[in-house]
């Protein structure tokens, strides 16, 4: 299924039905008097998000959503029918937001949560309603009030309590296949993974956690450069960030200036990243050549105050020990 995070659509609720001018005729029955009903009201656009669900796709092509208009009143004060609603089902974390001011209307953080995007039309009052001592026989009713039109953009923010970060090639595809039930494509090129992905890593005893792979970054990310940063939104919801380091990219031999760098692409992008609790990850500590540089690299990071790990992926050494840290993280009240 195509990947796609952002959507822009166009809603427009129901109109009201109009009410009725009618005037009751029966036999034996002299001046029966006003009975227009009133109209129905119009439909509402609706979205409703739904857990399951990991992409706009079916939103994005369709671009247009329209609800039911209400029906009229009819006589015998026969009030019209209710317009049909318009459902618009999108992925739990979807963020509603206003096309022209980009103000955000509703954050669908919990499954089956329902947010009204356009109000329906109120249904007009038929003549019966206007009949008084004064004016025993109305000869006017109202017609129905216009629906809520409206354009708005529908932007996903994957929901997940960790974010794996890192270069092209550091290993995150490796990592959260080998912790979770997430099966990214794995290869020895840059940007093998060009969507996020999501897993659910299991501890037992009931405790679990979620896990998302963010596409890999290169310096100037923030100007455009590789990826861009199109995909670092589906980790402001995280609540602890994994910094994964090769330290056996022949690209980046200066570890420390390759931690930076993508630090500060981060901040470029908003600097509450920062702020988030960041566990240093050195991977593929099974390859000989960079022995020599683990002990350095740990011993560094450990002065800047960073709680560092060795793993290898591929063997599954130090995970154990790298998951404990993690739920500790996301447990502890501190």
């Amino acid at each position: 299924m195509k990947f796609i995070d952002e959507a822009i659509i166009h809603v427009k609720a129901g109109d009201g039905g109009n009410g009725c001018v009618s005037f009751r005729r029966e036999k034996y029955v002299p001046r029966g008097g006003p009975d227009g009903g009133d109209g129905g009201n119009g439909g509402d656009c609706i979205v409703h998000a739904r857990e399951g669900l990991t992409t706009l796709m079916d939103v994005r092509y369709r671009k247009e959503f329209k609800a039911g208009r209400g029906t009229h009143g009819k006589g015998k004060k026969m009030f019209g029918k209710r317009g049909e609603d318009a459902v618009i089902v999108v992925p739990v974390g979807t963020l509603i937001k206003d096309a022209e001011t980009k103000k955000i209307l509703a954050d669908m953080t919990k499954s089956h949560k329902e947010f009204v995007v356009a109000k329906g039309g109120k249904g007009g009052k038929g003549n019966a309603r206007f009949a008084s001592s004064v004016n025993q026989a109305p000869r006017t009713a109202e017609e129905g009030k216009e629906g809520e039109e409206k354009t708005i953009l529908l932007e996903l923010k994957l929901l997940a309590d960790v974010g794996l970060i890192g270069f092209p090639n550091a290993g995150k595809s490796t990592l959260i296949s080998a912790i979770s039930n997430a099966r990214p494509k794995i290869a020895d090129y840059p940007f093998t993974t060009k969507v996020p992905h999501l897993g659910v890593v299991e501890l037992g005893d009931e405790r679990s956690f979620v896990v998302a792979d963010i596409p890999g970054l290169i310096e100037g990310a923030n100007e455009g450069a590789g990826m861009g940063i199109q995909f670092l939104k589906h980790i402001e919801r995280t609540k602890i960030l994994l910094h994964l380091i090769d330290l056996a990219d022949p690209a980046r031999p200066d570890f420390l200036k390759a931690y930076e760098t993508l630090r500060k692409e981060l901040n470029a992008f908003s600097p509450h990243l920062l702020e988030k609790p960041e566990i240093v990850v050195l991977a593929k500590a099974d390859l000989t050549d960079i022995q020599d540089f683990l002990k350095k690299a740990k011993t560094v990071f450990e002065k800047m105050g960073k709680k560092v790990f060795v793993i290898s992926a591929a063997k599954h050494d130090g995970l154990k020990l790298l998951l404990q840290e993690v739920w500790s993280c996301l447990t502890s009240k501190g």
